[in-house]
């Protein structure tokens, strides 16, 4: 009598050998290839940021690196000089978070309905959320001149109320990793399933949908930061002050200041995708679960 752990049958090999094998199209990429391919792509983008931070550093046209810029930010001698640019950011900031807020009261809302009760109609919202990517900024600004003409006497001329350009703007940003999680995952089954358990719409929504869309949100919301933070031609000509034109309006007296907060702005951009990928991926616990 053969044991479990004996050599498999005959007629299991030749079955295991009549199996069709996947047929791969094209020559995948050695990993030599795609290691100078990363190294290439890395040098790219290596070497302006080392200009960058290079740049930071040097005195003058001496050529000799010091740290004096970085210290002339936080001496209060120049408050008065660097003062826009602190102002900037905490404008942008709040941009940002009502840019996100409309992203998750708005676009996610409706994406979510769109899959789940008019599958028919999420052709026209995609269209609807590509198209300002596919106009450029100044033609959207005409556009946007009279309307906020109207914005100004209703709710004043605070740099808040550029959140509802740049949330138009952020459309197709935001639109593309909540499309691509939704695409993902089976929310009519999933949702179904649940409601069948006995499980409410907003429970459904809270315990199943969001939990499964969390990266796609993670993402849109992150995208949507750096996209505020990048914004100069909307607040440029609605006049209204942001980080880049407070840069661009600092740069003409200490351009070293202008480089060490754009340095600044692309690490952060850098810290956010990495969240996406860390928090996109982590699994729950089982006490969470």
């Amino acid at each position: 009598m053969s044991g479990t752990g004996g050599s498999a049958r005959p007629e299991q090999v030749d079955a295991r050998r009549s199996r069709p094998t996947a047929r791969r199209f094209g020559a995948a990429p050695s990993r030599s290839a795609a290691v100078v391919v990363l190294v290439v792509v890395g040098v790219v983008f290596a070497v302006p940021l080392l200009a960058l931070v290079q740049f930071t550093f040097r005195q003058g046209t001496t050529g000799a690196l010091t740290g004096a810029h970085y210290a002339a930010i936080v001496d209060p001698v120049n408050q008065a000089t660097y003062q826009p640019v602190f102002d900037g950011l905490g404008a942008s900031l709040v941009i940002a978070l009502i840019t996100v807020a409309i992203v998750l009261l708005v676009l996610l809302p409706a994406q979510v309905v769109t899959a789940l009760r008019y599958p028919r109609l999420r052709r026209v919202l995609e269209f609807v959320c590509i198209v300002p990517i596919t106009v450029p900024a100044v033609v959207l600004v005409v556009g946007f001149v009279p309307v906020y003409q109207v914005v100004s006497q209703v709710l004043g001329s605070g740099a808040w109320t550029l959140s509802f350009a740049i949330g138009i703007v952020a459309l197709p940003f935001a639109f593309r990793p909540i499309a691509a999680a939704i695409t993902a995952t089976d929310m009519t089954t999933l949702s179904e399933a649940a409601r069948s358990l006995g499980a409410s719409w907003w429970t459904v929504t809270r315990r199943v949908l969001l939990p499964n869309l969390r990266r796609g949100i993670l993402a849109a919301c992150f995208l949507a930061i750096t996209v505020v933070l990048g914004e100069y031609t909307l607040a440029s000509f609605l006049s209204r002050t942001t980080f880049q034109t407070a840069l661009v309006l600092v740069q003409q007296t200490d351009p070293y200041v202008s480089a060490i907060f754009s340095l600044g702005a692309l690490v952060f951009g850098f810290v956010l995708l990495v969240a996406i990928g860390r928090i996109g991926s982590r699994r729950p616990t089982k006490e969470s679960a």
